[in-house]
């Protein structure tokens, strides 16, 4: 597991609006649309391949962090503190660009992955067997009939 060795193990004080309180900037911080407890998914994507890596959790300071080191920092609601991801295992990810969704409820982080992303040492969180859905079909494509 990735940890981040000299970060608190408590997330910040929060304003008095309830948004955490971070270096983020108040126009981007606006913009979100946090959990009950302050959270947002990150979906990190491989920037060149769009393989989808793995879900983290964001809060404020999380996602200032994110786009002011260029590396990944998420929030563990399991340990409760900041990490880093690959400050332990070395599996570094860099970041290549963030966005918001339409929403303001989810990052999408695209980055350059360094080894595994996820913590089992497969390459994405979603490697694991295949649930079996019923592959769905579009409608065939209608022929363009043009007019004589």
């Amino acid at each position: 597991m990735d940890r981040m060795t000299s970060t608190p193990a408590r997330r910040p004080a929060t304003t008095r609006e309830g948004a955490p309180s971070s270096g983020l900037d108040p126009e981007i911080a606006a913009r979100l649309k946090r959990s009950p407890d302050g959270l947002l998914p990150a979906i990190a994507q491989q920037y060149d391949t769009g393989e989808v890596l793995m879900l983290g959790w964001m809060d404020d300071e999380a996602l200032h962090r994110t786009l002011t080191t260029g590396r990944c920092t998420y929030w563990s609601r399991s340990r409760q503190e900041y990490w880093v991801k690959g400050d332990t295992s070395g599996h570094q990810q860099w970041v290549r660009s963030v966005a918001l969704d339409c929403d303001g409820d989810t990052v999408l982080v695209k980055v350059d992955q360094v080894g595994a992303a996820c913590h089992t040492g497969d390459r994405t969180c979603f490697d694991a067997a295949d649930l079996g859905a019923v592959v769905g079909e579009p409608p065939a494509a209608r022929a363009v009939s043009s007019a004589s």
